[in-house]
């Protein structure tokens, strides 16, 4: 008898289950799916827009996520199942340069600086990002001791602390608010006084334990990434290796592929999801308008808020700690001006801009630099971000207040003509979009899991519980979907396992 799986979302992790499913189906197994999505378009937080400029060519603009990292092997492995493996394209490396805002200066990241400790002393003892009485400081942690030893069998989990309290204490103060707070805690929009390090960066709880001194770490790993360069160099004609890549035509041809080889048939957006009932051995789900649809399982695939009210009636303790899980809002600002109007050195990826700056732009990436064709010849493609958790009143401003801070802002920092008028720009707001993992979020996810775990033929998926990143949320919809057939008497596993790399 064919069983039916009800998926609610159509962002990476609703797509990545569904996708699952209709390989199981393809391997013989007994199962189809159904995916609800409320919005008009799926993707979720991949939205590619392809624009015409008003005199010729085009922008491939992503108004969410733009890249992915090379390390986390799940979009290669999905890319090559749909055959748009080739069309994964490598960040444009020879423009790779990171800026981060101190004053009216845009002052160039330290060649060393990795994530933010420094390993090579002339840059960082000649850099003007940090006072001098902060250099030595950071220089301390090479002698500083460790916290604590952690005991036999215990993990980052164990001996969690804030991003805050972690940099200050190995690193100092001025470390934390000039480079971990905007490149780390940029990266999950999140305030590091309140952002758990070993739900978001447990490598730097470990590396503390393993060699006393997160310097001698990252040495270590700088040693491992040269000796893998020389054991695996580029082939000839080979693409370049590059840590954050994407698709030639943006993010978006990830779940645009995926939603194709699930079948448009089996999507239905627009379809609102009013509630979920458990009812007898199934699940029903009832849309707005009073539409009911019937399922032996159920996958939610949404943000935690969403999460929340549809676990209501279902389970109220599981629901709370869904609701225990913040989540801030934030706009992507792309605007793209003529090239006469940018008299400035085009040769970086992007801006940041540390919160004890007091600007309302949180970071710039200089598109048209980072990655081929996307914007004209004669044009500069850039996007710039607002909000995080200490900005959220910004979000309050219409969408031409919010494209014209962005030019101010540019203006002042890049030395754009300040007559310069856009010629292209849009917003793209994410409201409750990214969820913040406090300290202890690896127990509330501990305790939401071991819940979801008993209920039968329902899971959780996205970005609220392991990892926020496009590779994350794929496969915790593919983690979601092992678990609701199992619960369903189908047993469906894959070989994952990624190719040796040959570049």
């Amino acid at each position: 008898m064919l069983k039916k799986v009800i998926i609610i979302g159509g962002g990476a992790a609703g797509l990545g289950a569904a996708y699952k499913v209709r390989r199981a189906a393809e391997a013989g197994h007994d199962v189809d799916c159904i995916l609800l999505e409320k919005d008009d378009r799926l993707g979720g937080k991949l939205a590619t827009d392809i624009v015409r400029d008003a005199e010729g060519g085009e922008y491939v603009v992503d108004g969410g996520s733009d890249a992915f990292v090379a390390g986390k092997p799940a979009i290669g492995r999905i890319a090559r199942m749909l055959g748009i493996a080739e069309d994964m394209t490598p960040a444009r490396e020879e423009n790779k340069k990171t800026l981060i805002v101190k004053g009216k200066r845009l002052i160039e990241l330290p060649d060393g600086i990795m994530m933010f400790a420094p390993t090579k002393l002339v840059p960082l003892a000649t850099t003007p990002l940090y006072s001098w009485p902060a250099k030595f400081r950071m220089a301390l942690d090479w002698f500083l001791p460790r916290k604590v030893r952690w005991a036999e069998g215990e993990t980052a989990q164990d001996h969690d602390e804030t991003l805050e309290s972690f940099v200050v204490r190995r690193m100092g103060r001025e470390s934390l608010d000039r480079l971990a707070e905007p490149l780390v805690g940029g990266v999950h929009a999140s305030d590091p006084a309140q952002m758990s390090i070993a739900a978001t960066f447990p490598n730097f709880l470990e590396m503390e334990q393993q060699f006393g001194s997160l310097i001698r770490g990252f040495l270590a790993e700088r040693k491992k990434r040269e000796e893998m360069r020389k054991k695996y160099p580029p082939k000839p004609g080979a693409k370049p290796w590059a840590f954050f890549n994407t698709f030639y035509r943006g993010m978006q041809e990830l779940t645009d592929r995926m939603a194709d080889a699930v079948g448009r048939e089996r999507i239905r957006t627009g379809a609102h999801v009013e509630t979920v009932e458990h009812v007898g051995e199934g699940w029903r789900v009832t849309l707005a308008g009073g539409e009911v649809i019937d399922g032996d399982a159920l996958i939610v695939a949404t943000e935690a808020w969403a999460s929340t009210l549809l676990m209501r009636g279902v389970d109220d303790e599981l629901a709370d700690l869904l609701a225990s899980i913040p989540c801030s809002s934030s706009a992507t600002v792309p605007i793209a001006f003529r090239a006469e109007d940018c008299p400035f050195d085009t040769k970086w990826f992007g801006i940041l801009s540390p919160l004890v700056e007091k600007r309302p732009l949180l970071a710039v990436t200089l598109s048209s630099s980072k990655w081929p064709d996307r914007a004209p010849e004669d044009r500069v493609l850039l996007r710039g971000f607002i909000g995080g958790p200490a900005n959220q009143h910004l979000l309050e401003a219409t969408d031409e207040e919010l494209i014209e801070t962005v030019r101010q802002q540019l203006v002042e920092l890049l030395g754009i003509k300040p007559d310069a008028q856009p010629v292209y720009a849009s917003v793209y707001r994410w409201i409750g979009g990214m969820p913040q993992y406090t300290l202890g979020h690896l127990d509330r996810v501990d305790e939401i899991e071991r819940r979801t775990g008993v209920i039968t033929g329902l899971e959780l998926a996205g970005g609220a519980f392991r990892g926020v990143g496009i590779p994350n949320c794929i496969e915790s919809g593919e983690r979601a979907v092992t678990k609701v057939l199992g619960d369903i008497g189908i047993t469906y596993e894959e070989d994952t396992t990624p190719p040796a790399r040959t570049h």
